[in-house]
């Protein structure tokens, strides 16, 4: 048989092997798991991973260039760089801005920006690692987003930038911080990694900030197994970020591509001769944080599907709002931001100050029923081991953030939960308040 015969059989067979490998199974309430988060797949997946395998091109390829542009496609941004992860998303963003490609703009050591106090670590640690000053804001209960007014009140002449996420897939208050951003020339950067789908007044979020990022780990709303992406609307800003992604090397050819400025021997950069080979000119200190071509081939397969993952998503949210409605005496319900269209990452609850139990006693119960939860990521950053020593400014209180750190945890909405599991997520919820509401809180 030809190869291409044999290729065509062999991913035949993959189809074959999904149905016998991951068949499906009934939901059983207090034995069958119900996942904060997950991967949500089909035979489409393992079809594309096993046709890039038989390529054997192990490096970014053709998938990854398919993936790149539609993925800028849908986000509504003009380019899109895949890495491989977010965290390194978010560490090329922050690098791209200390280039010296960008002049007096340029972010330098001892530069402050705002970020959240309640958030996910990987959004602020890149800050710390490029000497800038984490500006930490509190938050608000409800959307979990930094507080605008918070954020108007920490700018002084040092502040250089904005780095938020959008909390949950809860977009962040766009208005205020993108006039607050063009008023003080201050650069933005969305950490989109939780939001993917989300929308502000009708336009996808990743889409405002000078750069934006994204997260293809399996508990994000679309996966690669690993992965992540920057996006941005600048060409330069594009080829900073490449740069710093590939090794910090200055030339732009693609993998297995030489000479394709047609300068490759006729260029002098720094102190090097005249006409150095320019695929190994370095223009900035950088990584190699390049992903896979079989990684993109999952996600080439993952994206298609993307517009009704992000619909589950929202009926799975609604459908457990609504089933909660009747406990607001005990726990603060999450809400969307004005103007915002959440893709919804998970559901929040805090319990209220006079709640007559403690987060670790509901937490406790819904475990016992297999059902998971988690924090809220970091609860308050500033609180955690890793920011002893390290130079930040905390703008105000963070009153809401302690709230969060001491009494906020999230469940699932995912698209592998079925009506039955968030019916019995809401009724396991619901019977411990009742029950809890009759009898003393338990102290530990």
């Amino acid at each position: 048989m030809r190869a291409s015969e044999l290729r065509a059989e062999i991913l035949r067979s993959v189809e074959r092997y999904y149905d016998a490998a991951f068949p499906e199974r009934g939901f059983q309430p207090g034995e069958t798991p119900v996942p904060c988060a997950g991967r949500t797949f089909d035979s489409d997946e393992l079809v594309c991973l096993v046709d890039s395998a038989l390529d054997f091109w192990l490096t970014s390829g053709r998938y990854a260039a398919r993936f790149e542009h539609a993925f800028a496609r849908f986000t509504g941004v003009r380019h899109a760089m895949l890495c491989n992860s977010g965290s390194s998303a978010n560490l090329l963003a922050v690098a791209a801005l200390t280039s010296p490609k960008l002049g007096e703009r340029r972010l330098q050591p001892g530069d402050e920006v705002i970020t959240a106090a309640a958030a996910f670590p990987t959004t602020v640690f890149p800050l710390v690692q490029y000497g800038l000053v984490p500006v930490f804001v509190d938050a608000e209960l409800g959307t979990y987003n930094a507080n605008p007014d918070r954020i108007a009140e920490a700018i002084t002449p040092r502040t250089r930038a904005i780095m938020l996420a959008h909390t949950l897939g809860n977009p962040f208050d766009l208005d205020r911080v993108l006039e607050l951003a063009h008023q003080h020339d201050l650069w933005l950067i969305e950490d989109n990694c939780d939001a993917l789908g989300s929308a502000w007044r009708g336009r996808r979020t990743g889409s405002f900030g000078h750069l934006a990022t994204a997260s293809f780990y399996p508990a994000h709303h679309i996966t690669m197994g690993e992965g992540g992406c920057v996006l941005a609307g600048s060409p330069l800003l594009k080829s900073i970020v490449e740069s710093f992604r590939d090794w910090g090397r200055d030339c732009w050819c693609k993998p297995g591509c030489d000479n394709t400025c047609g300068q490759r021997f006729a260029g002098q950069m720094g102190e090097l001769p005249v006409g150095y080979d320019h695929k190994y000119t370095y223009a900035h200190a950088g990584y190699n944080l390049k992903l896979t071509d079989m990684q993109a081939a999952i996600g080439v397969a993952q994206l298609s599907k993307l517009p009704g993952f992000i619909e589950t998503r929202k009926y799975n949210w609604r459908r457990l709002r609504d089933a909660l409605a009747g406990l607001d005496e005990f726990l603060i319900l999450p809400h969307a931001s004005a103007h915002a269209d959440p893709s919804w990452f998970g559901f929040a609850v805090t319990l209220r100050e006079d709640a007559p139990f403690e987060r670790r006693d509901l937490i406790d119960f819904l475990e016992s029923r297999r059902i998971a939860t988690r924090l809220l990521f970091a609860g308050n950053l500033t609180r955690q081991p890793a920011l002893q020593g390290v130079n930040y400014r905390i703008a105000g209180e963070l009153s809401a953030t302690d709230v969060i750190m001491r009494r906020t945890f999230w469940v699932g909405v995912y698209p592998g939960l079925t009506e039955p599991m968030i019916d019995y997520v809401a009724d396991s919820i619901r019977a411990f308040v009742h029950q809890a509401d009759r009898v003393p809180a338990m102290v530990h």
